[in-house]
């Protein structure tokens, strides 16, 4: 039973419940998630995700136009959720180390999902295939402003020097750092990552001790000028 078919059973009687080609395109949806996961991209076909979904092959063209467009689809819903997630956690009013600490704990979740798989398999696509590369690009550029936004309050928080290293630098630093980790990790290799992220997280913690110790400045008044005449 796929998600909106699980919701649309639990809905109440005064509930809307959600349309056949709503049911279906869901259906459609977590077909090609599963079968990105499993098989990979190359040589999906319309009648494997019409038997995946249990529909008909021919509503595949029917609502999405094309296999590449279901694949895109899926993939801005796989990344809408992560988005959101990522939203959440960086809105919170919590120190950035502990955001940090949070974004890390979600490279599991993300491996156990099979969305770097997902996007992974469509980034190669996306090498011949001059539409896909633009949605791609798309939600590489969401991506890249959520992060650039909570860099720059990082810099903040700790008093870094923007002018040496910007908040664009670092968020473009970290997506490369984050889409090799996962490289690395969907073939199995994981040689150093420990290292690397204990050495981050302490760097990290010697930044929020300098924040916690930092003296508070006291905003001059008329009369410390007046004593300084």
């Amino acid at each position: 039973m796929t998600k909106l078919s699980a919701t649309a059973t639990a809905a109440g009687p005064d509930e809307e419940q959600p349309s056949a080609r709503e049911i279906a395109v869901e259906n459609f949806l977590d077909a090609a998630e599963q079968l990105l996961i499993r098989e990979g991209a190359p040589g999906i076909s319309t009648r494997q995700l019409a038997d995946e979904a249990g529909q008909n092959q021919g509503l595949v063209h029917y609502y999405f136009g094309s296999i590449d467009e279901l694949l895109l689809q899926t993939l801005g819903r796989f990344t809408g959720r992560v988005l959101e997630r990522q939203r959440s956690m960086y809105r919170a009013t919590t120190p950035f180390i502990e955001k940090w600490r949070t974004a890390m704990d979600f490279i599991e979740d993300d491996l156990s999902s099979g969305y770097p798989k997902v996007w992974a398999e469509l980034e190669a696509l996306a090498l011949n295939n001059a539409e896909m590369r633009e949605r791609l690009n798309a939600v590489n550029e969401s991506c890249r402003s959520l992060l650039t936004d909570a860099f720059a309050e990082a810099i903040e928080e700790y008093g870094l020097d923007s002018g040496t290293f910007s908040a664009e630098a670092w968020a473009a630093l970290v997506m490369q750092f984050n889409k090799g980790l996962l490289s690395e990790r969907l073939h199995g290799f994981d040689r150093g990552h420990a290292e690397m992220l204990a050495a981050i997280d302490a760097w990290l913690v010697s930044l929020d001790e300098a924040r916690t110790n930092r003296p508070a400045t006291t905003p001059h008044t008329a009369e410390d000028h007046d004593g300084d005449r």
